[in-house]
């Protein structure tokens, strides 16, 4: 059989949750058979477990779990004292929840741009947008990747700006012996199904090494109380689920193996993908990525994504439009043409399949239909 044959038998989806369950479903059944046996399902035992246990795979001494990764932006935004006239600066190529988080906050966003080889914000991205209201900076480590974790600190150090990252996508990413999340004064996770470590439903949490932070997110979290039915400040339900905590907790501990699969899935598309007409993403310098998303971009992304349809594989566009292009951020006032590198990867991004249960032979199908269809035989 040819390897284009081979491409064309293969079924390769863009995610498969299900075969993620079926790896490790003894783990997952014990633990929600533990749950329910145990008849207590919000915010109990297996969320405060989780929390240290997070805790201590990010090094930092206080993780809240919430609800949800927008939920994770807004807390750790408001715990970290965001108010209704500061201006939150984030990258204009992001998905929308990350400008849901900041509006819910109570904080007005401000957009820029991001570097073209990472497509993450960069310091330099930062310092061209900045306005005399920035009082935060929300840097969106996208893809897995990092991004600007040397410049953007030492900007708010310098500017006396609160950094507040968003860590939806590079659970498990690190430079040097920091890990993603430890490098401002509060960061937002999400566990939505499909991330690097995903619950089996919605999931969020904030870590920080401010103990001033954690206790206001733990207030903020649940309706404001310093105790039970005593609302010292004004919050919100966000509360996760002792079932989804402990479907985490099962999960967990694989988190380094399951983005080490990532990795080699990832080098195996850079490898095979270098000489051909695609942009490849590039790693900051100094940093190691837990690859969320694999993304090539290429003018003819429609064409390639038709192409790889036709054979079976799935893909996905992450994003099909920049945050200032959205209709419900019009009133940010930015027009097109305003933030030219995040208009260019909405035209131009194409994430492939990338996930630990992808066989070889699905890999070896991407890899020979993407080669096809740029005329080479993979």
């Amino acid at each position: 059989m040819t390897d284009t044959a081979a491409a064309a038998t293969v079924r390769v989806p863009f995610g498969s949750l299900d075969a993620d369950y079926r790896a490790r479903r003894r783990e997952i059944d014990a633990a929600i058979d533990r749950v329910l046996s145990r008849g207590r399902f919000i915010a109990d035992i297996e969320v405060e477990s989780f929390e240290r246990e997070l805790a201590a795979y990010l090094g930092l001494p206080h993780v809240v779990a919430c609800a949800s990764g927008t939920d994770a932006i807004a807390i750790a935004l408001a715990a970290a004292g965001a108010e209704p006239d500061d201006e939150v600066l984030l990258p204009a190529n992001a998905c929308v929840p990350v400008i849901a988080g900041v509006r819910l906050a109570g904080a007005r966003p401000r957009l820029a741009d991001v570097d073209r080889a990472t497509l993450t914000m960069s310091r330099a991205d930062a310092e061209r947008a900045r306005g005399s209201r920035v009082r935060f900076l929300l840097p969106v480590h996208l893809y897995g990747g990092l991004a600007d974790v040397e410049g953007l600190p030492a900007l708010a150090r310098e500017r006396g700006l609160v950094l507040v990252e968003d860590c939806a996508q590079s659970l498990g990413a690190s430079a040097g012996r920091s890990r993603a999340g430890s490098f401002g004064r509060a960061a937002a996770f999400s566990f939505y199904p499909t991330k690097n470590l995903g619950a089996y439903g919605d999931a969020g949490a904030i870590a920080t090494a401010d103990e001033g932070v954690a206790a206001r997110a733990r207030r903020l979290r649940q309706y404001g109380w310093s105790r039970r039915d005593y609302s010292e400040i004004e919050g919100r339900n966000s509360r996760m689920d002792e079932l989804q905590a402990a479907i985490l907790r099962a999960k967990l501990p694989s988190l380094e193996s399951d983005n080490d699969r990532r990795r080699d899935i990832a080098r195996r598309y850079d490898e095979a993908f270098r000489d051909l007409p695609v942009t490849l993403l590039a790693a900051r310098p100094g940093t190691n990525h837990a690859p969320h998303l694999y993304a090539v971009r290429t003018r003819r992304r429609d064409q390639l994504r038709g192409h790889l349809t036709a054979r079976g594989i799935e893909t996905a566009i992450h994003y099909p439009l920049p945050l200032h292009l959205q209709p419900a951020y019009a009133f940010l006032g930015a027009r097109r043409g305003d933030f030219p590198v995040s208009e260019e990867a909405s035209e131009t991004v194409l994430s492939l399949p990338l996930y630990p249960t992808l066989s070889d032979d699905q890999i070896g199908a991407v890899v020979s239909a993407v080669g096809e269809f740029f005329g080479e035989r993979r």
